[in-house]
């Protein structure tokens, strides 16, 4: 009896962010805090690890959110909504860049109806260190506090508006 392949496993749930998405994005919001980030592959200057556990920490600024993709990005979504809503100095956007799983219950329960912006990416982004495009569609969701009419727009694997 032969082995059968698996399609789209990883040993990982971890997706680095393409650069060029990142640069985009960082240059509209001007991140300040990575609550999902390795020592290796943080994005900005205050950064939460594994070990600093971003989901029970306190989040200021703006911040991007490029969660783990198992089970618990469920938690980091709500996490992020909840953050965004709290009171703060500045005006501030939570950022999250997450599969497009629009069937989940979590885009359902907190990501429709509650955010700012969904950016659905026209093709499969290539994350950091990989050969191939990922195998789920992907999208960027912006919370700010108090703006539940969600703007629906497309843009490209660079971040760019189409």
């Amino acid at each position: 009896m032969s082995k059968m392949k698996v399609h789209y496993m990883s040993e990982s749930n971890e997706w680095y962010t393409p650069f060029d998405l990142y640069e985009t994005l960082d240059k509209e919001f001007d991140f300040d805090l990575d609550p999902c980030a390795t020592n290796e592959n943080a994005k900005c200057d205050k950064y939460y690890t594994i070990d600093d556990d971003g989901l029970i920490q306190d989040w200021d600024g703006n911040v991007f959110v490029n969660p783990p993709y198992g089970r618990e990005i469920k938690h980091w979504v709500e996490k992020s909504f909840v953050e965004s809503q709290r009171e703060r100095e500045r005006e501030r956007a939570v950022v999250m860049l997450i599969p497009s799983r629009t069937d989940t219950r979590y885009w359902h329960d907190w990501i429709f109806g509650k955010a700012s912006e969904i950016r659905f990416i026209k093709g499969r982004l290539k994350f950091g260190g990989s050969k191939n495009s990922a195998p789920f569609p992907s999208a960027v969701v912006v919370f700010r506090k108090g703006d539940f009419n969600t703007k629906v727009s497309t843009i490209d694997t660079k971040g760019e508006q189409l």
